[in-house]
């Protein structure tokens, strides 16, 4: 069936020792993952309790058609984007038509450190954020995103274009502090 059968069975029949284990060895990875969709800690851990709860709700119907760590992060993104959902409708979202794309694909973010790049995607407007995570992170595609989200296609591209333009926007405020550190 799977490589954790025996915790996954354990947990089902309601063993809080395997539960714990479980939630050990995934808490941290998955942490991770609601930090990405919230703007504070305090909301990432209420979204990381929320996520287990449904996991341990929902582990007996794991069949092991995908990998166990796989359908756990589908949980915790579905967790995250539902805390998130109420937030994103009170932010104004554009079409794509109505975007410029100008972002500079020469200025690279893999040299900026993840605690930096994390905290400018949190910064972003919550709209911003989340499509971001779902489609450069996650990897989702804009359809994907739309039914996830119930918006166009259109406007999950718009998102993640302005998302990337502001994102490009820290980027070079970053390097002129930077610049002007090295001056004084």
């Amino acid at each position: 069936m799977h490589e954790n059968k025996e915790l996954i069975e354990a947990c089902v029949k309601g063993d809080r020792l395997a539960q714990r284990n479980l939630y050990d060895i995934f808490s941290k990875r998955m942490y991770m993952v609601c930090l990405r969709y919230t703007k504070s800690q305090q909301e990432a851990e209420d979204v990381l309790q929320d996520s287990f709860i449904k996991i341990f709700k929902n582990l007996k119907g794991y069949r092991g058609e995908s990998r166990l760590d796989y359908w756990i992060k589908r949980i915790v993104v579905n967790t995250a984007l539902n805390s998130q959902r109420k937030k994103l409708y009170m932010y104004p979202m554009v079409d794509i038509d109505d975007v410029k794309n100008d972002f500079d694909h020469s200025k690279s973010l893999s040299s900026f450190q993840l605690e930096e790049l994390l905290k400018m995607i949190k910064e972003l407007p919550a709209g911003c954020q989340t499509v971001f995570n779902l489609y450069a992170i996650e990897g989702y595609s804009h359809k994907e995103i739309a039914e996830m989200l119930k918006v166009s296609e259109g406007t999950s591209k718009s998102q993640f274009s302005r998302a990337r333009k502001l994102l490009k926007e820290k980027i070079a405020e970053e390097d002129n502090i930077e610049r002007y550190e090295k001056i004084k």
